[in-house]
């Protein structure tokens, strides 16, 4: 990869009238576009798709893309679309990534383009709203299509739009999301140097948030089954009572957090969220099930915290007699932000989103499937904030909420903000 200057020197060799030319043009047609770019969010937030099956999202990102004269690839990972945009010169591709996928909620929400979309999520019935904010990326990336396609004379490198389903996680059997799509070939023909992706937030509005290195948790999932010996209530000493043996672990495995791992280090967690177990309040039963999850911000302490909920549910099992199966399922790795490509990167953040709205985040225990991509190459991942002025972000409805609502005028800064990071990366490393 090549070496990435800080861009307050890197641009210095580029005549200042042609970047400020180009950065106007960026400007110009993202005003522009702003009002399509509502349309299709609108559009597409009323007819909200699960994951794997975002098939009229899919048509109609593929479309838009082909009028703009891009090459085109569908049914990528399922439904899957990449655009490839080819620019004047010969310098490096940028990807750029926006997830397509909603979510199994009934919207609660009084806007007129609510969605009142019904659908099966694990055998039983669901409303389906865009609660993450994924209808926003789409119509954001739509956009930045349209204003990098007019300025592709004047790109020294070229564009790869990644739009990708199943970021919330693919079917029950099914595989999906950024890890498909890699397996599949997202990243070859040609390969990209680096990929910028954002995603809606409750923040002030406009206001982008970044950190550098570990930025979101990776995400595992825990299962844990206990085996006594089932025998009556009066009698417990008949038999041996997985239930308090799983009561036990669940107050064991809050110790390595708090007492086994350095606290200075860097945060974890483990939340048991299921605890499932008996038929008759009179009944000791034979086993105990246990769910939950693990989140790390370091893959060495992702490993060692994996080894150690092992060995405390198997040994506070065994000392009561019982056993314990442990079984952890690895999910999305560590969103890390590459600390060079960020540094370099935050004049544009700067520049896009004016005086105070740039800000360093703290790390988010949330997961990101955006984590697969930057472990191929460099990559920056922003938060946009998009709370309305008059409302507090800390107290509006978050992420996931069925009363998750965005204040539409920031998605032309998300526009400008993907637009420019590409245009400057590739001016930076021509």
């Amino acid at each position: 990869m090549r070496y990435l200057w800080i861009l307050s020197f890197a641009l210095v060799n580029i005549p200042v009238q042609a970047q400020h030319t180009l950065y106007g043009l960026l400007d110009r047609y993202a005003d522009d576009i702003e009002d399509e770019v509502i349309e299709w969010r609108r559009n597409i937030h009323a007819n909200p798709e699960l994951s794997n099956r975002e098939f009229r999202t899919a048509a109609l990102v593929a479309e838009h893309l082909r009028s703009l004269g891009m090459d085109v690839r569908t049914e990528v990972a399922h439904t899957g679309v990449i655009g490839f945009l080819r620019g004047a010169g010969d310098g490096p591709v940028v990807a750029l990534r926006a997830d397509m996928d909603a979510l199994p909620v009934t919207e609660l929400t009084d806007v007129p383009f609510a969605s009142k979309v019904r659908s099966t999520y694990l055998g039983q019935e669901v409303g389906v709203m865009h609660a993450c904010g994924h209808d926003t990326h789409v119509a954001m990336l739509m956009g930045v299509a349209t204003v990098l396609s007019q300025v592709r004379d004047q790109l020294p490198g070229s564009v790869k739009f990644i739009f990708q389903p199943a970021e919330e996680g693919a079917p029950e059997g099914e595989e999906g999301g950024a890890e498909l799509m890699l397996k599949e070939g997202a990243f070859l023909n040609p390969a990209p140097e680096v990929i910028f992706g954002l995603h809606v937030w409750p923040e002030r509005v406009g206001r982008l948030s970044y950190r550098a290195g570990s930025f979101m948790a990776s995400v595992d999932e825990l299962y844990i089954k206990v085996r006594g010996r089932q025998t009556h209530g009066a009698v417990p000493w008949g038999g041996v009572d997985p239930i308090v043996v799983a009561s036990q672990i669940v107050l064991g495995l809050q110790t390595i957090a708090s007492r086994q791992l350095p606290a200075t280090a860097t945060p974890s967690i483990i939340t048991v969220g299921i605890i499932r177990g008996g038929v008759r309040n009179n009944i000791i039963p034979d086993e105990v099930e246990m769910r939950g999850t693990i989140r790390t911000f370091l893959p060495a302490v992702r490993t060692d915290i994996e080894q150690r909920v092992r060995r405390t549910a198997e040994s506070i099992a065994a000392a009561s007699g019982a056993t314990a199966e442990v079984r952890i399922i690895n999910g999305y790795p560590v969103t890390v932000n590459d600390v060079a490509l960020t540094e370099a990167m935050l004049p544009t953040l700067h520049r896009v989103a004016g005086e105070g709205q740039v800000k360093q985040a703290d790390r988010i225990t949330g997961a990101e499937d955006f984590s697969y991509f930057a472990n191929e190459v460099s990559g920056l991942f922003l938060f946009l904030g998009i709370t309305p002025a008059d409302q507090d972000p800390a107290t509006a409805a978050p992420n996931h909420s069925p009363y998750f609502y965005v204040d539409e005028s920031a998605l032309k800064v998300g526009v400008r903000t993907l637009s420019n990071l590409a245009i400057d990366y590739m001016l930076a490393n021509q």
